[in-house]
């Protein structure tokens, strides 16, 4: 699972206190430029990759060839997203190369806003709230673009003509009723004919999809394989059937060229556990096997020693409404040694954690096993972690890889970093936080809170607790993100909350979570609505999480006046009165969202979120906006990746690894559609 930064959602500007690791500390540069590129609802940043220069030889040619592998995935994610995806993207950058005209023309210049968004999207649909944008330029302008380009230059489909693919593709590009979602998770509709994804073939149904897996579960399976992970289900002639994702399969160009630098990193694996967990790697690549993949996950676990890491495959659901299939992301990094010894303190008392916890005892792991945990500096972001990433995560998700071998978990605290630079000075704490106690309590230790709650969501969150004997681990269908995002959340801030973190000398004193607290809430109840259109409802599991956690603890203590909003000059601000009793309710609301995962309560947990997760004040989110506007901020973050090159000598052999942080956005994605694109245009 992965947790994506609140920074980048609140741009708050947070003075590093000496409980964070500044750039200097950590071998960064003070005068590094941040800030990439900007346009639409997004900001571009670049992050620096601090301690890359003191790896060992082996480690960053290591590193330079998962990083290759981290880019080869891009088309897959683009074809996942919508099957469409590809031709538009490859029809809009032979427009970008070829267009001849005047580029001061609103309508060049809107064009080139929408190129750069479906970069950033790896689509159609916005990457964040899941609905198509529309393009700012006039149906006229880009049929007369696609009409001009060379031969060859149209990625038609088949035997089709320029003008039949046009008929094909400006529907989905223009009409806002085609393919509206990427995700759609409305209530009572058919949630795989609504989706505009490719993870299913036309025609089959949500009704077929359940049925087609619920038939291959296996009744009291204590290790089920995740059954439809790395696979499109498609019907054909009446019957439907998967088309697996693997080598000599669908992807199969994409996957063969991930396997061979794969191949290349294998060779210089630092241990006999990080070579069997990549030789797992490359064997499910090549067979489709989903016991394979458990046993490279399992294997991937027990590795905790190796200085280099990495993820690349079909890991994470939240593209699929269901939680069924998976998207295609890599990360590659290595570990912050000084930064990872926090995050040790924490993981060597996962077991009292988990005593503590006020959950049901039912509910609680008797032994928490292996939760290994570390601050990565991120060195390259690929697929479904780029441009847009998380600051942690969480990995395997199988639950009973959980209980049985334990998980990894991450903080990225490079990327936190690049955020918290990039958001100060914002003006946004000024306008939305309640006075100047909040103020200084965010001053003080917004930036180590923050930290701490990523690391105990990833560390002991989504490693805590356990099913009931015969409970699915998909029982929530899809509510499942939603809920298991929520769950992770609350331990965190329960905890935050806790004596036990200034016993520990983690935190350094014991009004230090406030900060967490009144920013959680803040966000959850107001500020993330800036990224909500006006009229819509929230449909991102990580907002709907929030938003959940916020609105049931503020209902909850409606008596006792625990939350409120107060208004002041015409503007409405979240007030917390009394933060123990605020701590006293996410223990309660852990325990009940623990209770219907534990126990596959569907009912429960469709009731916790369809009643405080998805639905909008209407009055107050068009003041958010309002006021949000005002300060000319971008609500969404992304990033460049660094340039890595091997420096060889005259022999021919490797002398070095070279990075650069001087690619362009534009720069770095036409060169990734040039270098790193093997796919067909049309995957079937």
């Amino acid at each position: 699972m992965k947790t994506y930064s609140f920074l980048t959602i609140l741009g708050l500007a947070m003075i590093l206190t000496s409980f964070s690791n500044n750039a200097a500390a950590k071998g960064g540069n003070d005068d590094f430029k941040y800030e990439v590129d900007q346009f639409a609802d997004l900001q571009i940043l670049r992050y620096q990759v601090p301690g890359f220069n003191l790896l060992s030889l082996q480690e960053k040619e290591m590193i330079y060839y998962l990083s290759q592998a981290a880019i080869e995935g891009r088309d897959i994610l683009f074809d996942q997203n919508n099957r469409y995806n590809l031709a538009i993207r490859r029809t809009l950058e032979a427009i970008y190369a070829n267009y001849k005209g005047d580029k001061s023309n609103k309508d060049y210049q809107e064009f080139v806003v929408y190129l750069k968004r479906v970069w950033f999207s790896n689509g159609i649909h916005h990457h964040y709230g899941e609905e198509k944008f529309l393009p700012g330029f006039s149906l006229s302008f880009f049929e007369a673009q696609v009409k001009a380009l060379p031969l060859g230059k149209v990625p038609t489909k088949g035997k089709q003509s320029v003008a039949e693919f046009l008929k094909m593709i400006t529907p989905v590009m223009f009409d806002p009723a085609v393919m509206s979602k990427k995700v759609n998770q409305a209530a009572g509709q058919d949630l795989i004919r609504t989706s505009a994804n490719n993870y299913y073939g036309e025609g089959v149904t949500q009704a077929e999809v359940e049925d087609f897996y619920n038939k291959m579960k296996k009744p009291n399976d204590e290790t089920p394989i995740s059954y439809g992970l790395n696979s499109r289900l498609v019907k054909e002639n009446g019957l439907l059937e998967e088309k697996v994702w693997k080598v000599g399969g669908l992807y199969s160009p994409a996957i063969e060229r991930i396997v061979g630098w794969l191949q290349k990193a294998d060779a210089l694996a630092q241990n006999q556990l990080q070579k069997a967990y990549i030789d797992k790697l490359i064997s499910f690549y090549k067979t489709g096997d989903l016991k394979t993949f458990d046993d490279y996950a399992v294997a991937w676990v027990k590795d905790s020693v190796s200085r280099v890491d990495f993820v690349n495959g079909f890991t994470e659901t939240y593209g699929d409404p269901l939680g069924l299939k998976a998207s295609w992301e890599s990360t590659v990094n290595f570990k912050n040694l000084e930064a990872t010894k926090r995050a040790t303190i924490i993981s060597e008392n996962a077991q009292w954690f988990e005593d503590n916890s006020p959950v049901d005892t039912r509910f609680k792991k008797k032994n928490v096993k292996g939760v290994s945990a570390k601050v990565i500096t991120v060195a390259q972001l690929g697929g479904d972690c780029y441009p847009s990433t998380p600051i942690g995560i969480n990995l395997p998700n199988a639950d009973w890889i959980r209980k049985e071998h334990g998980s990894k978990s991450v903080t990225i605290e490079n990327i936190m970093e690049a955020y918290d630079k990039a958001s100060e000075h914002s003006g946004f704490s000024q306008e939305f936080v309640w006075s100047k106690t909040e103020l200084d309590l965010l001053h003080n230790y917004g930036f180590i809170t923050d930290v701490l709650h990523t690391d105990l969501h990833e560390v002991l969150g989504h490693g805590s607790g356990q099913l009931l004997p015969g409970v699915s681990s998909d029982a929530m269908k899809a509510y499942g993100s939603t809920i298991e995002e929520a769950r992770a959340d609350l331990f965190g801030l329960y905890y935050l909350g806790d004596d036990k973190l200034v016993e520990l000398g983690i935190l350094p004193n014991k009004d230090a979570y406030k900060a967490e607290y009144y920013r959680f809430m803040m966000n959850g109840l107001m500020t993330q609505l800036t990224r909500i259109e006006a009229g819509k409802n929230i449909e991102e599991a990580h907002m709907r999480n929030r938003q959940l956690i916020a609105r049931w603890v503020y209902e909850k203590g409606k008596a006792d006046n625990v939350v409120e909003f107060r208004q002041r000059d015409g503007k409405t601000f979240v007030v917390i009165n009394d933060y123990a009793k605020l701590r006293t309710l996410f223990g309660k609301l852990l325990a009940e969202v623990q209770r219907v995962k534990s126990e596959g309560d569907y009912e429960g947990c469709k009731n916790l979120v369809e009643t405080y997760a998805v639905k909008v004040d209407p009055a107050l989110h068009a003041e958010v906006l309002k006021r949000y506007k005002a300060l000319n901020l971008k609500p969404y973050k992304g990033f460049v990746n660094p340039v890595f090159e091997l420096v060889k000598g005259n022999d021919g052999k490797v002398k070095d690894v070279k990075v650069t942080y001087s690619e362009s956005y534009t720069g770095q994605m036409l060169r990734y559609s040039k270098e790193f694109s093997s796919l067909p245009t049309y995957n079937e």
